[in-house]
């Protein structure tokens, strides 16, 4: 079974975040969920998006690499839209990362200043009518990646 590092979205660490999470438990996976924002959520994106402007997407992306330095390597890194920034990242950056999971946004690998390491198996995973990852360039990112 994997563990897994799983960053949560702009609404923040939310119940639908944590039923997913539980739900890989429950298939006997272990699963980390930081909570990026302490504790706040957000019912509206756009607050939550306010939200993460107000701290700093750097600073978030930042916070994740703190967390997953007081974890083994050999993670599954994992995030839904905001959370992609952190989980990619580590891929990237971290060795020993053993997979990924991104939902619903994927960046240019040079964003990070490196390349896609080519043993690290990706899903990446975003809807053809959503749009923000057709319309923003995620699309584009998780083809070339």
């Amino acid at each position: 079974m994997a563990e897994v590092l799983l960053f949560h979205h702009a609404h923040g660490l939310t119940a639908g975040v944590i039923g997913f999470a539980d739900m890989l438990r429950r298939a006997g996976h272990t699963v980390h969920t930081p909570d990026l924002y302490q504790g706040q959520t957000f019912d509206d994106l756009q607050a939550g998006v306010g939200y993460a402007q107000e701290l700093g997407f750097a600073s978030i992306i930042e916070l994740g690499v703190d967390i997953a330095a007081e974890l083994a390597d050999g993670l599954v890194y994992a995030g839904f839209s905001l959370g992609v920034l952190p989980a990619q990242k580590l891929v990237q950056t971290r060795p020993g990362a053993t997979g990924a999971l991104l939902f619903s946004a994927c960046v240019s690998p040079s964003d990070f200043d490196s390349t896609w390491p080519d043993a690290v198996p990706i899903q990446i995973h975003g809807m053809d009518a959503d749009e923000f990852f057709t319309g923003e360039g995620d699309l584009d990112a998780a083809k070339a990646r």
